[in-house]
């Protein structure tokens, strides 16, 4: 399994100062929820928003580098989901590094799954460990051409 294989284009967005900009933990912690609900009926925004606060309660999930992995385990899950999140104006998120992110990258799964979720965490982070590749999804335009970024940067095509 790829990273791209828990995503979907409707899962990946690009916030730009505009009409609902991101400026707060729980701004982005909101948006990553509603985001990991698309297409996912059997979950709710708001539970997934209160599970992904309280992982970050114990911890914060800014790895450094501008990068977040904000995750939880759902009882509802049978599968991985993922979705990404750009701010091109980055946000305070208590990162490892002290600074501020751009790149919010959300994992949720099955509670009963926990090798993969962990497997699922390793190969985000590989993916965004190339600064040149970082810099490249935070200045995508919007969601669609981050996600086909993403499928280019695993070798498949968009």
């Amino acid at each position: 399994m790829q990273v791209v294989d828990i995503l979907s284009p409707l899962r990946v967005a690009v916030s730009r100062n505009g009409a609902d900009p991101v400026r707060t933990k729980q701004d982005v912690l909101k948006r990553l929820s509603d985001l990991l609900s698309r297409g996912e009926p059997s979950l709710d925004a708001g539970a997934i928003e209160r599970m992904l606060l309280r992982r970050e309660e114990q911890q914060s999930t800014g790895v450094g580098g501008g990068v977040a992995i904000p995750h939880a385990a759902i009882e509802e899950l049978d599968h991985i989901v993922g979705a990404v999140l750009l701010c091109p104006d980055p946000v305070g998120f208590d990162a490892i590094d002290g600074l501020p992110v751009s790149i919010f990258f959300a994992v949720i799964g099955p509670r009963r799954a926990v090798g993969e979720h962990l497997k699922t965490l390793a190969r985000v982070s590989r993916l965004l460990r190339d600064d040149h590749f970082r810099k490249s999804l935070v200045e995508a335009p919007n969601g669609p051409a981050a996600f086909d970024l993403i499928a280019r940067e695993e070798g498949r095509p968009p």
